[in-house]
């Protein structure tokens, strides 16, 4: 047979040898109200065919970034894919290819996460950076870890401009190992003081460059600030492509740099895989988590590539890892690193300034309509608004018109009234201005 299923005495057989009553015992973890307390509207058994047709009728539910009006972000964008990313991607030698624990057979691969790293410490501005970790949430996580164990501090700050997704995931992983996760309040105005914040006992502050609801800020002398209370500054960075027009993190003294990297070479795919960035300095490397890529030569003399400091928990270290993340996203790697090499210096250059001059002209467009408030004064590709109706039921208005016109802040943040009419937007190289003008007109019926 195919499939071999479990049959009721084996499944009692399994429980009685982990020692639970039932198969709910193992998920007690999991909060009631998120658990599915009946099966999933669907048919238990059905033909090839007839699922094919179920499926494909579902999906026609869905309006999809390519086929609308977009301007969703919140920490996934939407950007064109040369079609050479794919095409190189899917190569038969890429797409099987596993840890390249053996290096005289794994050369290509060791090379490409070598080029990839390079090219992630120039883009953050930092010394070193390693080959790729599973989204920019958990290295945000990885991240205040690896600051408590440098300056054998508890107290992580992170800032009320941190994506909530980051936010979370950062207190549910420290959650049992000690550090204090203190996340401030929302910040849609970008006024939070977090230098009258550091205390004695901070590890670091964990900062976002541009914030969720789109402020830039310069982090210098909050850095300044960290280093003298003897703390170390964590800089997230959510749309890497703003690291072509503004300042690097590294260079306004960030001692680790964490950012999603799917803007470059990935699509959005409704939400992942995601593709973890991490930098840092070199005298922080040996605690840097995931494993690094380092060149040197063979004893010809020749050019090679091998695995180095890998402190991941299945390289050996085990309990002394400094990440027990064993998910790297490879090729996701691959494909930032190929896209980034296609454009070049000069065109991820132009491709930032296309970013920020379409949002600058959405910002016009929508601030001109009766009713909306613009709230940033300085953002790169996003920002927010204010609206004098609940964002969501604008954001709802607006895709029942056939436009995907932003993301409420409420969605993130339910338990704060207060932001139930701001309304995040993006604008990225494929946004056109018709896009914009049917956005702003259909925005005036709406209110």
């Amino acid at each position: 047979m195919r499939y071999l299923p479990l049959t009721d005495s084996d499944r009692q057989a399994m429980l009685a040898a982990i020692g639970v009553a039932g198969i709910d015992d193992l998920f007690k973890d999991v909060p009631a109200s998120a658990r599915r307390q009946a099966p999933v509207d669907l048919p238990l058994h059905a033909g090839e065919m007839e699922v094919e047709r179920r499926l494909t009728a579902l999906a026609q539910k869905n309006l999809s970034a390519g086929c609308a009006p977009f301007f969703i972000g919140a920490g996934a964008y939407r950007h064109h894919l040369p079609a050479a990313v794919d095409a190189l991607i899917q190569r038969g030698e890429f797409l099987t290819s596993y840890t390249p624990y053996q290096p005289e057979i794994s050369q290509g691969t060791l090379q490409y996460l070598f080029e990839f790293q390079s090219q992630v410490a120039l883009l953050t501005g930092m010394d070193v950076a390693n080959a790729s970790m599973y989204d920019a949430a958990t290295a945000t996580a990885e991240a205040a870890a690896m600051a408590c164990r440098i300056t054998k501090r508890t107290h992580v700050l992170l800032s009320g401009d941190l994506h909530p997704h980051y936010r979370s995931v950062t207190a549910t992983a420290l959650q049992y190992s000690g550090p204090e996760v203190e996340a401030l309040a929302p910040d849609p105005l970008g006024t939070e003081d977090l230098i009258g914040r550091i205390g004695p006992d901070t590890a670091c502050v964990v900062a976002q460059n541009p914030g969720f609801f789109g402020h830039l800020r310069d982090v210098t002398a909050l850095a300044a600030a960290c280093h003298a209370a003897g703390a170390l500054l964590v800089v997230a960075v959510t749309e890497p492509v703003s690291l072509g027009l503004i300042k690097a993190p590294g260079q306004m003294d960030a001692d680790i740099v964490v950012a999603e990297g799917q803007s470059i070479g990935n699509p959005m795919s409704f939400g992942g895989p995601g593709l973890g960035l991490f930098a840092t300095r070199d005298k922080f490397v040996r605690q840097m988590p995931g494993r690094l890529v380092g060149q040197t030569v063979d004893e010809d003399g020749r050019r090679g590539w091998v695995l180095t400091l890998s402190t991941r928990e299945q390289h050996i270290r085990r309990e002394k890892a400094t990440s027990n993340i064993c998910t790297n996203s490879g090729l996701c790697a691959l494909a930032f690193t190929i896209h980034l090499s296609l454009l070049g210096e000069e065109g991820f250059r132009r491709l930032a300034r296309l970013n920020h001059a379409h949002a600058v002209l959405l910002a016009e467009k929508l601030g001109a309509v009766k009713g909306v408030r613009v709230l940033n004064r300085t953002f790169f590709n996003e920002f927010a608004i204010t609206l004098p109706k609940p964002a969501a039921d604008v954001a709802e208005a607006l895709a029942g018109r056939g436009i995907l016109g932003g993301v409420p802040a409420s969605r993130f943040y339910p338990s704060y009234p207060e932001l139930g009419e701001v309304l995040l937007l993006a604008a990225t190289e494929t946004t056109a201005e018709a896009d914009m003008d049917a956005l702003a007109s259909a925005l005036r019926e709406v209110l």
